[in-house]
């Protein structure tokens, strides 16, 4: 079965069927040339999955992945990235052993094609061109036998005319002699070129046309076989990823298999442990006994007053009665003024009233009078996990619970020795570039870099700084240093340490039907508090935020405690309004502020911070 005998008439037929074949070859790479972009997409879409999920760093987010399911979650988001690796690799090696090699071989294909019918159009032409050759020959010699016999004709009848001359019959004779003499020398050509080209036609069918079309026939199979390996190829490229792919999976069965629901609550109890012991029992106030009331209040008005007796609230050794209370909120209370204040002088200037109006003397109550009006301002708080703090969160945390401030010192110790061996390893480096320069000066000035060594110093020695301070307030959570110096417990100064049993936290905020705080005498020895440790829990507590400004209408002077001289005409910031006790608290600076009465200022509030 060759082309080259069955179908040697065929060329037109055959020039188009292996145009088609280059065709389907065409169709073939841009089918797998689309599944590559398609895997690609796919690969791109999983991956952009796999980070949409993928926790965000220095966030919340990253915190919760501490969890085994969220640590599953995050080896399945991992396996899928991998997963989504897999399909790049089957779209790189489909372009690169399918589409890349069938693109050169379409090409090779093409100008192979291209010279085998450039060799068969040859061979058509130059048998037509043989064929041209006979019909002239032919033509020539049928017209030279023509000639011959209308010049022997000719000839004949110029012989037979007895009027015609003798020389006019020898000119036709030789005439008739020439014109035999060109049909004979055109029959022989023409029986030359005719065996020619029957040599040629023969040459052309038997052997130039078969071994053509035997090449064109090799070159066809040929591509249709390289098509089936290319389809081979194609389903070895996917099932070459298969083992991988099942191992991706199997990744994300072995996640899931590692959740560990124990675990994981065993986590929550150390993320949200605050380190307080819950509450104990109330004890039992007795209101028929008046007498022990009045006895614990002087007690406690003596503590104050003199300084003998100690009183302590709150639980264990840093047990606090109100734990998260801000201090100058507390110390205003304890401050503030309790008579009514002075009305405006009656004069168009209070100038003219000798030192002005007198604010009035801070009257002597009982400490407990002090506490119980400050936990009645606000609803009753019975369990620390009911506090919230609103504002900023201070640098030390000590907004925290214990166990919970101690994980974020020890944190941001972490972050803050990192960030040191950073600059310590830029240090290094430019040191040694210096070095460089200093011994090849061409490369570039020892000097410029002297400025930056300076700077990367300046920000080490600040990173030390700021690491120390946190280490010492890490020290201080975990009980390695003192909460307290001498130096401040005696500028504390509101009561003497004492060691104290443990009482209850959150149920000490009893009141009696007046208003005051009752306390038992068996109470009195267990209700005590540090001053020391009440300094400490707001030492870095941020003042109060302004609210507005106000204007002083009269001339006030402030001489006794809590109160504040403020001249007629000067403006101040408001951070507390008029609670309905005839005083508003300013602030003239950050060491100065006190109250003055209302009615001695005009005030301007700001509506923003009066709604927040």
């Amino acid at each position: 079965m060759s082309w080259g005998t069955e179908l040697w008439d065929q060329f037109d037929n055959l020039e188009k069927h292996t145009q088609w074949g280059i065709d389907i070859l065409e169709k073939y790479i841009k089918f797998v040339k689309e599944r590559t972009e398609i895997e690609l997409n796919y690969a791109k879409q999983l991956r952009n999955l796999s980070k949409k999920y993928q926790p965000k760093k220095n966030s919340k987010e990253e915190e919760e992945y501490k969890y085994t399911s969220c640590k599953a979650f995050l080896s399945t988001l991992n396996e899928m990235n991998d997963y989504a690796g897999q399909h790049e690799v089957i779209s790189e090696n489909m372009t690169s052993q399918i589409t890349v090699e069938l693109a050169r071989y379409v090409q090779e294909l093409k100008q192979e094609r291209k010279s085998h019918f450039l060799e068969g159009r040859k061979a058509q032409q130059h048998i037509e061109t043989c064929w041209k050759q006979l019909e002239t020959s032919k033509r020539r010699f049928e017209r030279d036998c023509k000639e011959a016999d209308r010049a022997q004709q000719y000839f004949e009848k110029m012989d037979a005319d007895i009027n015609v001359t003798k020389a006019d019959v020898e000119k036709a004779r030789q005439q008739a002699q020439i014109r035999h003499q060109m049909a004979e020398d055109s029959k022989a050509d023409y029986s030359s070129i005719l065996q020619k080209f029957n040599r040629e036609q023969h040459e052309y069918y038997r052997t130039h046309i078969p071994n053509i079309f035997q090449k064109i026939q090799e070159m066809e199979e040929r591509r249709i076989l390289r098509i089936g390996e290319s389809m081979k190829t194609y389903a070895e490229v996917d099932r070459q990823v298969i083992p991988i792919i099942g191992k991706c999976l199997d990744g994300i069965v072995k996640a899931a298999d590692s959740i560990d629901q124990k675990n994981d609550s065993q986590l929550v109890i150390e993320a949200y442990k605050s380190g307080f012991e819950p509450p104990g029992d109330i004890d039992f106030e007795d209101y028929t006994q008046p007498m022990k009331r009045t006895l614990s209040e002087n007690s406690l008005s003596n503590s104050r007053g003199e300084g003998k007796s100690e009183v302590k609230f709150g639980g264990k050794s840093k047990g606090k009665l109100w734990p998260f209370i801000k201090k100058n909120k507390l110390m205003s209370l304890l401050t503030s003024p309790h008579q009514p204040p002075p009305p405006p002088p009656a004069s168009a200037s209070p100038s003219a009233v000798p030192n002005g109006p007198q604010s009035p003397k801070q009257p002597k109550e009982p400490l407990s009078h002090r506490f119980n009006e400050f936990m009645t301002s606000k609803p009753k708080i019975h369990c620390f996990r009911s506090l919230k703090r609103g504002g900023a969160t201070p640098e030390d945390f000590s907004n925290l619970p214990p166990e919970q401030r101690r994980k974020k010192l020890q944190q941001k110790v972490d972050e803050l020795n990192k960030e040191i061996q950073k600059e310590m390893d830029q240090r290094d480096a430019i040191t040694k570039m210096k070095d460089v320069y200093l011994k090849n000066p061409q490369m570039g000035d020892p000097a410029s870099l002297d400025h930056k060594l300076v700077e990367v110093g300046q920000n080490i020695e600040k990173l030390r700084l700021e690491a120390q301070k946190f280490e010492s307030w890490l020290a201080e959570v975990e009980g390695r240093l003192p909460a307290r110096s001498e130096q401040a417990r005696r500028q504390s100064g509101m009561y003497d340490a004492q060691n104290t049993p443990p009482v209850n936290n959150c149920a000490q905020d009893r009141e009696s039907p007046d208003g005051s705080y009752t306390e038992e005498q068996s109470q009195e020895s267990e209700v005590k508090v540090l001053a020391t440790d009440f300094d400490d829990e707001f030492d870095d507590e941020e003042p109060l935020p302004a609210i507005g400004t106000c204007r002083a209408l009269y001339t006030f002077e402030g001489q006794n405690e809590g109160t504040i001289s403020v001249a007629e005409g000067e403006t101040l910031y408001v951070i507390e309004e008029d609670k309905g006790d005839g005083w508003t608290r300013i602030r003239r600076n950050e060491d100065e502020e006190g109250y003055v009465p209302t009615s001695y200022v005009e005030v301007y509030l700001d509506k923003n911070a009066k709604d927040s």
